[in-house]
């Protein structure tokens, strides 16, 4: 797998060996960061449930300052950590090894709130409306910010209260479900 975009663009990242992730394809990840702007100036950017961290990692070559890594699997943070090292995005990154329960209260109790947050739960979860709602709960998006959910393609993402869907596009075995404010 490779980074698609920006000034890291065609350098190679790691990913988990097995079935117990299902890395973003580049297909899909070139097609939410075209339908988000492709490139940015600045901002902070969220990922649940990591993985490899590509999304992240993909974001920041394409802009962005700063972005949270969150997985609670110990396979996953080496994978991440090996990638922001060998990328040398150490000052950029910040990863944390927990539950995304876990990362959502402490990030919210801090105060803090990004422009896009990239949800990608393990699909026998199906939980993208119940992350939205302690999303929103938690006020982790920033106003002008966008929630991106992966999902299986027949996982449909009902609107909880103050948010909307403005978008959703169906890639392969995955649906990709943009979220805003309302």
């Amino acid at each position: 797998m490779r980074i698609t975009a920006g000034y890291l663009r065609n350098r190679q990242i790691r990913t988990l060996s097995g079935d117990n992730t299902r890395p973003t394809t580049e297909k899909v990840r070139e097609a939410v960061f075209s339908h988000l702007g492709t490139f940015f100036d600045g901002g902070l950017f969220l990922d649940l449930f990591a993985g490899s961290g590509a999304m992240a990692l993909e974001a920041i070559s394409r802009g962005m300052e700063r972005a949270v890594l969150v997985d609670n699997s110990a396979q996953a943070i080496a994978v991440i950590n090996a990638n922001v090292r060998d990328l040398d995005l150490a000052s950029e990154t910040e990863i944390l090894k927990c539950s995304y329960k876990t990362a959502l209260a402490r990030l919210g109790a801090e105060g803090r709130s990004f422009d896009y947050i990239f949800i990608d739960p393990p699909y026998r979860f199906q939980l993208g409306s119940e992350l939205l709602e302690e999303l929103r709960d938690r006020q982790l998006l920033k106003p002008e910010g966008t929630i991106i959910v992966e999902t299986r393609k027949e996982e449909e993402i009902r609107e909880p209260e103050g948010l909307r869907i403005s978008k959703s596009a169906v890639y392969g075995i995955s649906r990709i479900t943009y979220v805003k404010r309302s």
